[in-house]
């Protein structure tokens, strides 16, 4: 758990160092190929508008995934999550060029236990100019985490 925090050192209101991931139509074909999920909604331009979205989106679980990285490089070990949800909010659009789009993930110490646990709510918006935020893709995004103390 070398470089990772510990219990004495948080509080509520702690916040965990944001992180800015850039999702282009390569990493949704990287990432089909690893879970399976060959969905078109996910590749096909024409088949997400067909069922009402405004374009390929990428897949829930790789938005899910991206936000709890945050919480992971902040406690330096993933096995120190033991739980986390989320709520899909809205879907992550990513445009067919090089450029892709940003989904920014920020998180804040909510709640502490006395057991060593702490609650971690995150924030994950995509979009949005000169870092205003954009539009939150996750709500109700939280990890709970046994620090060591």
């Amino acid at each position: 758990m070398a470089g990772g925090v510990r219990y004495a050192d948080v509080e509520v209101g702690t916040q965990l160092p944001p992180k800015v991931f850039t999702v282009t139509r390569a990493d949704l074909v990287r990432y089909a190929g690893a879970s399976g999920d060959f969905n078109p909604i996910h590749w096909s331009d024409r088949t997400a508008r067909a069922v009402g979205l405004p374009g390929v989106i990428a897949h829930g679980m790789l938005t899910m995934g991206l936000a709890i990285r945050v919480v992971t490089e902040w406690v330096a070990d993933p096995a120190a999550i033991v739980e986390y949800g989320v709520r899909f909010t809205r879907p992550v659009v990513v445009p067919d060029d090089d450029t892709g789009t940003q989904v920014t993930v920020s998180g804040v110490v909510k709640k502490t236990f006395d057991d060593g646990r702490v609650q971690i709510d995150l924030t994950a918006t995509c979009g949005g100019e000169g870092g205003d935020g954009g539009e939150k893709v996750l709500t109700q995004a939280r990890a709970i985490v046994k620090l060591p103390s």
